[in-house]
């Protein structure tokens, strides 16, 4: 079996610590609205964890534990949803879009 570097192994823990997080956020918010939540499709789940994920790397820890993911409504997930693809788009740069999206979920404090 082939020698895996501690590097790798700090690098795949944090993904799935991200994915988690992710995860979890995207589950109190789909219990919150489960009839506006069917609306969303596939593709718009996939950039929304995408974008989140994102953020989460850019969120301080204790920042992020204390959002209250339940509180984000459709709309606000548009507006996240939108920005997003703005950066898949290459119509705004992916710096700006995480800030924006990290404002638009710490308001939700």
């Amino acid at each position: 079996m082939p020698e895996v570097r501690d590097e790798e192994v700090g690098r795949r823990l944090f993904q799935i610590h991200k994915e988690k997080a992710v995860e979890v956020a995207l589950e109190k918010t789909r219990r919150k609205m489960p009839l506006e939540w069917q609306s969303f499709t596939s593709s718009d789940v996939d950039i929304l964890k995408y974008i989140l994920g994102e953020a989460w790397v850019s969120i301080k820890r204790s920042e992020w534990e204390s959002v209250s993911f339940a509180t984000l409504t459709k709309k606000d997930l548009e507006g996240i949803i939108r920005v997003a693809k703005q950066v898949s788009n290459k119509e705004k740069p992916e710096k700006v879009a995480i800030d924006e999206v990290c404002c638009a979920i710490m308001s939700k404090k």
